[in-house]
């Protein structure tokens, strides 16, 4: 090859060897090749410069993962999705948690863009979804697809599939949440009468008589005169168990029993909400912290047993015993 058309650079103290080849008419072509010390390494492309780059990120590559065949991340809208939630906001989220997200993704968020690249999203894409979604009053709906549409984009920004999140320009104003309200006296009969002789008979009286949440459920654990169970409300990974006394208002539910198991928390909510429709499920909680109110239980007693923080200070110093959460626990008989 006449010299004209052969160059050279260096890159890391190697020399490396660069081809120009006529391409069309006009254009030409620029080839990279290094094959030595184990090296094999090819790039090319219209552009000096662009070739250049390809063939450093290939060399980076190789010394970092001993290939220049990269894993491939997916850069539709689907398939990026599913590698976000299986590799990373698995990790951070309960198991709960990832299946309502799954549910909300695959019944909202798929149907809307199916399989179109990241890079052809656009800002009105997104508005359109989370429009419609309030507009058929689905209010909490949205909130969840706005949270799962910016977790989505933004792991596509920082693997470099896409260079800006389309969400950065979406109006979207946050549904005010409805506060919960606990059940009447007469309903809490008739949520243990309606379910008497079911598997959920024991669990909707544990969750009544604890003011557990939710998915504190099958951490649940009966341990003498206790209930405890892991307090989902702490951070940074931290366990942290909660004890509740066994009330006298619990205390015949848990008679021959000597180990708690909890039905799907889904079985559960499905059950509730059929007897309530007008209720959720963290309404007992909302039941239990009510009657505690009611009956006279210390505050810091009441905040032991629903796992509230007493603040740096309290949580530090406050050691509360066994006969004092006894003695409060047993106030609640109604």
């Amino acid at each position: 090859m006449p010299k004209l058309f052969r160059k050279m650079f260096r890159h890391q103290g190697y020399t490396v060897r660069v081809y120009r080849r006529l391409s069309g008419r006009n254009n030409y072509n620029y080839e990279i090749r290094f094959r030595r010390d184990g090296y094999n390494i090819y790039a090319s492309a219209n552009n000096l410069d662009d070739a250049k780059q390809k063939f450093i990120n290939k060399l980076n590559d190789l010394e970092k993962y001993g290939t220049t065949s990269v894993p491939a991340i997916p850069s539709t809208m689907d398939g990026f999705a599913n590698y976000y939630f299986q590799n990373f906001y698995k990790r951070k989220v309960k198991p709960e948690t990832l299946r309502i997200g799954l549910n909300q993704y695959k019944n909202h968020i798929y149907p809307h863009f199916e399989k179109i690249p990241l890079k052809r999203v656009t800002p009105k894409q997104c508005q359109d979804l989370l429009d419609r979604l309030d507009e058929q009053g689905k209010g909490k709906t949205a909130d969840d697809v706005h949270s799962l549409l910016n977790m989505i984009f933004k792991a596509a920004v920082k693997h470099n599939i896409i260079h800006s999140n389309p969400m950065d320009m979406v109006f979207h104003t946050k549904h005010e949440q409805q506060h919960s309200s606990a059940l009447t006296k007469e309903e809490e009969k008739l949520l243990l009468s309606s379910t008497a002789g079911t598997p959920q008979h024991l669990m909707f009286a544990i969750a009544l008589y604890t003011g557990m949440r939710p998915n504190e459920y099958e951490t649940a654990k009966l341990d003498g005169d206790f209930i405890t169970a892991i307090n989902s409300k702490r951070k940074h990974g931290k366990v942290e168990y909660k004890k509740i006394p066994v009330t006298p208002m619990l205390k015949p539910y848990l008679n021959g029993v000597e180990k708690i198991e909890f039905s799907s928390l889904r079985i559960i909510r499905d059950r509730f909400n059929k007897l309530f429709p007008k209720h959720k499920l963290y309404d007992l909680r909302t039941t239990f912290y009510t009657r505690c109110q009611e009956c006279g239980v210390a505050d810091v007693a009441r905040n032991e047993f629903v796992g509230h923080s007493l603040g740096a200070l309290g949580n530090a110093y406050t050691d509360l015993s066994d006969e004092f959460l006894i003695r409060e626990g047993n106030k609640l008989n109604y």
